[in-house]
């Protein structure tokens, strides 16, 4: 699994599929335990990911951690994140879709890898990629629905907390129901030393 996980970031470092791939600074592949049951997927990197080669390491990145450590989640311990697209969009634009369509076969392979029994999609591209077409976050983050036995979630991407922070306290809620959902359907993500 470690190689196959090894040879595809290997060959997405060398991308260039798309014209993301001429103003990138760094491929932002994904960070995480290999054997995650619980996946992150955003819609991609912005400067500071960019910059370090990291997903989620801005002040975004800050308030999802917060939020994790609120439900015993970490990167270092039980959880993956990565993005729908692995290359910055100009002055952090939305993907656009055949950005999204180049890149989507990483993902997949991604996941492929991984084996998650959990996705959840922080903000809208993601969500309307992975759970379904026209979802919206603001009326229907923290559901949860059923793809080839994989629960997935939306709920709202980190940098739009920072600019709408009234949305803090459902994406809190959205946690604690993933929490409980890890606790109904994963093995391993909880070691038994959580709170």
């Amino acid at each position: 699994m470690e190689n196959q996980y090894e040879v595809l970031h290997q060959e997405c470092l060398s991308c260039q599929k798309c014209p993301l791939a001429q103003t990138r600074n760094h491929v932002v592949f994904g960070a995480g335990v290999s054997n995650a049951e619980v996946v992150f997927i955003g819609e991609g990197p912005g400067e500071n990911e960019d910059l370090q080669g990291q997903p989620f390491v801005g002040r975004g990145g800050a308030l999802l951690d917060k939020y994790l450590q609120a439900v015993d989640l970490s990167r270092e311990k039980n959880i993956y994140i990565t993005n729908m697209v692995k290359c910055r969009p100009p002055q952090n634009r939305d993907p656009h879709p055949d950005e999204v369509a180049n890149c989507i076969g990483y993902l997949s392979r991604q996941l492929e890898i991984i084996r998650p029994k959990i996705i959840v999609c922080l903000g809208r591209i993601a969500a309307n990629a992975l759970i379904e077409k026209g979802f919206k976050v603001t009326k229907q983050h923290g559901q949860w629905f059923e793809k080839n036995g994989v629960f997935m979630m939306g709920t709202f991407h980190p940098a739009a907390l920072l600019r709408n922070p009234h949305n803090k306290p459902d994406a809190f809620e959205d946690m604690l129901a993933l929490q409980k959902k890890i606790r109904e359907i994963c093995d391993h993500t909880y070691d038994g030393t959580e709170l």
